[in-house]
């Protein structure tokens, strides 16, 4: 993999959380590359990393040591305003909870980070999105007035508006029935083949990673495995061999 090809990586990536006996190793040095214009899943065992990684690659949360960069920037170069600016223009985020302003309806919620941002929406493309995700005659309605699946639709299309360099999920399905889920990771697959962005979605479901192009599983903070082109039902069978 080329580094334009790479839209985030970490190199030698150590988080540990506490001090002295009471100290815990999230991550043990993990070195692990993403994809531009993929669809990767990370997966694991309560415990394992996996949230850990993707809020320090997303600059969420900072390594204890060695490094993650989003593109060609090490984030551990950024000060905190450089930090701030690089989230809002280069990342998305889609979390368990939608985060939406109640106060907002949805175009508004949608185009809230180019608002703060100052900068005029990309009409064109938030309209495709829109028409992708389905929810153009719920624009004009309140989260209240959504259900959870809507409302975690409008979610994915605020992390979407701005074409992010790359879009981190944290369970994006976990709060929603399986048919609103469904709809959800579908809409996601299709953003990467379609409309040629970049997700790395932490879960712990075997059927959502399945939607996923490629699937990395962490244990006891490290890389175990990869697999390419996934379905639940390998997965299953692969999380079965890493437990055995």
């Amino acid at each position: 993999m080329t580094r334009t090809e790479v839209a985030a990586r970490a190199a030698g990536a150590v988080k540990i959380y506490g001090e002295g006996d009471a100290h815990v190793r999230a991550l043990n040095g993990i070195d692990v590359e993403f994809a531009s214009q993929q669809f990767t899943a990370i997966m694991g065992p309560s415990g394992s990393g996996k949230s850990t990684l993707l809020h320090c690659l997303a600059g969420l949360d900072s390594l204890t040591d060695g490094r993650v960069y989003i593109g060609d920037t090490d984030l551990g170069s950024l000060n905190d305003d450089q930090l701030t600016r690089l989230r809002r223009d280069q990342v998305g985020f889609v979390f368990q909870a939608y985060n939406l302003v109640p106060t907002l309806n949805a175009i508004e919620n949608i185009t809230l980070p180019m608002a703060i941002a100052g900068r005029k929406p990309d009409q064109e493309w938030v309209d495709r999105i829109i028409d992708t995700i389905g929810i153009r005659d719920r624009l004009h309605h309140r989260p209240t007035e959504l259900s959870g699946g809507e409302q975690q639709r409008v979610a994915a299309a605020r992390a979407l508006a701005s074409r992010p360099d790359i879009i981190f999920a944290d369970e994006p399905s976990g709060n929603l029935d399986s048919s609103s889920g469904a709809e959800l990771l579908g809409f996601m697959s299709e953003a990467v083949r379609q409309l040629g962005q970049t997700i790395v979605m932490v879960t712990h479901d075997p059927a959502a990673a399945g939607y996923a192009d490629r699937v990395v599983f962490l244990a006891d903070g490290v890389v175990v495995g990869e697999m390419l082109e996934p379905t639940r039902e390998r997965i299953l069978d692969y999380i079965k061999l890493l437990e055995a």
